[in-house]
């Protein structure tokens, strides 16, 4: 048996044990699908992560950075007290339009707000609105274009508090983020957003390897200090 398929009989099982699908989370990948979006939502045992550490974090107010479907923003709100709330950023609007779709059928639309355009926009207008003297995050989950990846870590820092978590997800770029003579957009973004991880004053943070169904991957998560 390769490893991708023993890594994809792993992640089944995992899925099947641990994180099964209910009607929601399943119809939002099918219509994700039929829209023709592209497959990179998290896998279900990621989407469970998610989920745990927004649960384990008491967050009652939480960021995300690129909706796509809206899969893992089910997984996130679900974390959510009623009176909790979720802002997900996304840039294109066919994109928002299926993630609505599928966070109202998953009854989570009173708690979620979809806002869409270029994220470095929608960030700077957050902050705009924080000092309207709005709650600070708990949670960000940034998993959108990895360009911008670096500007999106400085922005979660300013819209959070100490004790609040960062996720970066898609860390490992195929083992290219060990490349320092990379050229990859991509790969120069994420090696620059884990060096503000690693350096910057008011992060504390680690970074984890994952295989499974995506593939060979990762993520990194940061704590907000004082």
């Amino acid at each position: 048996m390769t490893e991708p398929q023993l890594w994809h009989d792993v992640d089944d099982y995992f899925t099947g044990l641990l994180a099964p699908p209910d009607d929601a989370l399943t119809d939002a990948l099918n219509d994700s699908d039929a829209a023709g979006l592209p497959h990179i939502n998290v896998a279900p045992p990621q989407g469970k992560l998610l989920h745990l550490l927004a649960v384990i974090q008491g967050a009652t107010r939480i960021l995300e950075i690129g909706t796509l479907g809206g899969y893992s923003t089910i997984w996130l709100a679900r974390a959510l007290p009623q009176d909790g709330r979720l802002i997900t950023l996304e840039y294109s609007e066919r994109h928002a339009e299926v993630a609505r779709r599928n966070l109202a059928r998953a009854g989570l639309d009173k708690i979620t707000e979809v806002r869409v355009g270029p994220a470095l926009d929608s960030l700077a207008r957050l902050a705009d609105e924080g000092d309207g003297n709005a709650a600070p995050f708990d949670l960000v989950f940034i998993d959108a274009d990895k360009v911008n990846n670096p500007r999106y870590v400085e922005w979660a820092v300013k819209l959070t508090r100490p004790g609040s978590l960062i996720i970066l997800d898609n860390v490992v770029r195929g083992g290219a983020v060990t490349d320092a003579t990379s050229d990859d957009p991509s790969v120069l973004g994420t090696r620059e957003s884990l060096d503000l991880f690693a350096t910057h004053p008011k992060l504390t943070a680690t970074a984890v390897q994952t295989v499974g169904s995506k593939g060979y991957d990762g993520f990194a998560l940061a704590r907000v200090l004082p």
